[in-house]
């Protein structure tokens, strides 16, 4: 069953997630290994990444050696789109960061192969040892990453029709839900549970029964948060708001 932490606010949350993250980068480099992130994109984690480029300025920690794979990449964006999650990820955490440009990986929203781009990513993700530590949001239709309802436990790196609800819900980044894209490429969520530690961060009260239904409701495709159940080393850091339903 997953793990629960309720913290302050989302600044003590997003505090805690990164010393997590910091001891981790920090013993895989005392061990001479690589640590291998899994980031997400939207207003939740934030917090998180402005923490992180703290630590990198303040405390010196070095993210040199760490390889990092993006959940997910709008289709038909390119990285230089003022939308897409490579330049979200550009101008709210890399650029701040030594990291190497190219141990960053998010999925080619252009691809026109997209079959062969979704097996190239899970091939990569595996080259790199398989990845320590998954960030997730979680979406009002109870996605995580893109992958909307229905989601199979098992499911892989694809391409994935956005539900009309996270369209609308994305529409205030876009200014006009006209503009936002119909499909996205997005990691599975058997991609997701092979992570072997995942970190959910989840505020406010728009959150609430989503978290609620995640944590509560029998596993099951329809609500694909819930797989995350089953996952062995997962936690849930919640606010005071997104907790109230609990």
């Amino acid at each position: 069953m997953a793990r629960v932490v309720v913290h302050a606010d989302k600044a003590a949350a997003a505090q805690a997630v990164a010393v997590v993250i910091r001891d981790l980068v920090v013993a895989k480099a005392k061990a001479g290994q690589t640590a291998v992130l899994g980031l997400a994109t939207g207003s939740t984690p934030l917090p998180l990444y402005a923490e992180l480029i703290r630590l990198h300025r303040e405390e010196g920690l070095s993210f040199r050696n760490v390889v990092t794979f993006n959940l997910d990449e709008y289709e038909g964006l390119s990285g230089d789109h003022d939308q897409s999650y490579r330049y979200f990820m550009e101008q709210n955490l890399f650029r701040s960061l030594d990291i190497r440009p190219e141990n960053t990986h998010v999925p080619a929203g252009t691809a026109t192969d997209h079959v062969r781009t979704c097996a190239d990513y899970e091939a990569s993700i595996q080259a790199a040892g398989g990845i320590d530590l998954q960030v997730l949001g979680i979406g009002r239709t109870g996605h995580i990453g893109f992958n909307e309802p229905p989601s199979a436990r098992d499911s892989r790196t694809r391409r994935v029709h956005l539900d009309e609800v996270t369209r609308r819900d994305n529409s205030v980044f876009f200014g006009d839900l006209a503009r936002v894209p119909h499909g996205a490429l997005t990691m599975g969520v058997g991609t997701i549970m092979e992570a072997r530690q995942i970190e959910l961060l989840a505020f406010g009260s728009s959150k609430a029964e989503i978290v609620r239904r995640a944590y509560c409701e029998k596993p099951n495709a329809d609500c694909p948060a819930t797989w995350l159940q089953l996952h062995p080393a997962c936690t849930f850091h919640l606010d005071p708001l997104s907790d109230s339903e609990l």
